[in-house]
């Protein structure tokens, strides 16, 4: 077999680990000392000029946050200081995966990114329509977007790129069994769910830390199109989405989300079955159960597309008083690498435009830029600490500290996690329709892609319930299999993919072919 090319930085440094950030302890938090981390994601935020790299064809509106339920036992966020108060926010929708002429229904997952104007400051909550992702350490996270953009070669979407990534990164099963359900092709973005994906922090008043989790549960209800009803869309209307928010706003039809949290005391997460800041998971709400804090409405339409929605800049680094970060390592990494696309994409003094400006006072030392178009702060003193009356700090904003402990390493994330329960927990709610949907669905998006991807996408099918494999087995006529995968099921991770490799799969033409034999 011929030997493979070592993988370097862009600088020649040999790589040993790919696959895992370099954390302190299994949970983290990641260390800034990683650089082969850093390298990589500054480098994917800088691959496309000028729209998004991800999330590029959006929608949006403003609106309204309203709060419902008193929350104040746990967080001192002014925004949620007094039930009836109102907050203008702006929310963007988006696909993830299209260019910005893509059509809007397309099997994908939606962007679901909230920017809340308080008074202490903006505040985002960046998310999906889905409350779990694909990968949970950020150092995979361009490898998986390069799956579902452009082959290099053939300039296009490639379904080989796809399965044969997930299929090697099992911790993406539960993304892609929502993915491939009903749920991965919505009527229009009013009938999405918002999720924050990530854990969060509250902290209260007494500085008493909270992890949790939010929701958005869109009050019009969750609809959505087959493959069939969708391709008939596109061919009529590729902005259908677009269209349906805009004009439900203009006719004063305006949707409703129901915002919910999931509160953890912080020392459940030393305990809990399972890692609370897994991106991947999600915390059952018999354990932690929603507790609604207030409404957000859409209600107003943006004057101008281009100011309004596609220089709007959301990032997980703005948070204010009361709202904070957690060890998930994603949103770690998400907050340096959004501020540093949007400096990238739309300029240094991105910030200081409308759609982004907050609506309280702003002073910052921050000078000069490219695109500096106010004041540039005049004669004051770019410098701290000074003597001459310049903006101080305030202790009031610190946070308790966190307590960290482990041995700085790059740890195998998949290594006591069971990536397999909550998918199948998930299939086995599924409706019977549901369920046929979804072997459809797959088989579609798997035509063409080479049966030994196929055989070893089926294996983490049939770890999350057999049958979920039988299923999708019996839509690419792959049921002669039905053996050979049980028993590749029993193989580890390395030792499927090994014995699914080009070098070592032997593609079953008869009934009585079998994987088994490859496997002694």
């Amino acid at each position: 077999m011929t030997e493979r090319k070592k993988l370097t930085t862009a600088h020649g440094a040999p790589i040993g680990d790919n696959q895992n950030s370099v954390t302190a302890g299994p949970r983290g938090p990641l260390l800034m000392q990683d650089y082969q981390l850093l390298e990589k994601m500054a480098t994917f935020n800088r691959e496309r000029v000028p729209e998004r790299v991800v999330h590029a064809k959006g929608s949006g509106a403003y609106g309204t946050f309203t709060v419902t339920n008193d929350v104040t036992r746990y967080t001192k966020a002014r925004i949620f200081s007094e039930v009836g108060k109102r907050t203008d926010c702006l929310l963007r929708f988006s696909t993830v995966a299209g260019e910005r002429g893509a059509a809007d229904a397309e099997r994908d997952v939606r962007g679901f990114a909230v920017k809340f104007y308080t008074e202490d400051g903006n505040w985002d909550m960046v998310g999906n329509n889905t409350p779990v992702f694909f990968v949970r350490d950020p150092y995979k996270f361009g490898d998986f977007i390069h799956t579902q953009k452009r082959d290099p070669k053939t300039n296009m979407r490639s379904s080989t790129a796809m399965w044969d990534f997930w299929s090697l990164s099992p911790e993406s099963l539960h993304q892609v069994t929502i993915l491939m359900s009903d749920r991965g092709l919505p009527q229009g973005y009013r009938f999405v769910n918002g999720y924050s994906s990530h854990t969060y922090s509250f902290i209260s008043a007494e500085n008493e830390r909270f992890w949790i989790k939010f929701h958005f549960k869109t009050m019009q209800g969750i609809k959505t199109w087959t493959n069939a009803q969708a391709t008939e869309i596109v061919g009529q209307d590729r902005e259908s989405s677009q269209r349906d928010l805009f004009e439900a706003i203009e006719q004063g039809d305006f949707p409703k989300w129901r915002v919910c949290v999931q509160v953890m005391p912080e020392e459940d997460a030393d305990t809990y079955h399972l890692n609370p800041f897994d991106l991947t998971k999600v915390w059952p709400h018999g354990d932690y159960p929603l507790i609604e804090i207030g409404i957000m409405e859409l209600n107003r339409n943006p004057e101008n597309y281009f100011a309004d929605i596609e220089q709007a800049a959301f990032e997980p680094s703005n948070i204010v008083p009361g709202i904070s970060f957690s060890p998930d390592k994603m949103l770690q990494a998400r907050i340096m690498s959004y501020a540093d696309a949007h400096r990238y994409r739309i300029g240094v003094n991105y910030a200081a435009l409308p759609a982004n400006q907050p609506q309280c006072p702003v002073h910052t030392y921050h000078r000069d830029g490219n695109l500096r178009f106010d004041g540039n702060s005049g004669g004051a003193v770019n410098y701290e600490p000074n003597s001459m009356g310049g903006p101080v700090e305030d202790s009031r904003s610190l946070e308790p500290p966190l307590k960290v402990s482990g041995d700085v390493d790059r740890y195998d994330h998949r290594v006591g996690n069971d990536d397999y329960t909550q998918p199948g927990n998930l299939f086995r709610l599924m409706s019977g329709d549901q369920k046929e949907q979804l072997f459809s669905n797959i088989a579609e998006a798997m035509d063409g892609v080479p049966e030994r991807i196929q055989t070893r996408q089926l294996v983490h099918f049939y770890k999350a319930d057999p049958d979920y494999a039988c299923g999708v087995a019996g839509k690419l006529n792959l049921t002669r299999l039905s053996e050979q995968v049980a028993a590749l099921a029993d193989l580890s991770l390395a030792e499927l993919i090994e014995k699914t490799s080009a070098e070592a799969y032997t593609e079953l033409a008869t009934p009585e072919a079998s994987l088994a034999k490859a496997a002694d």
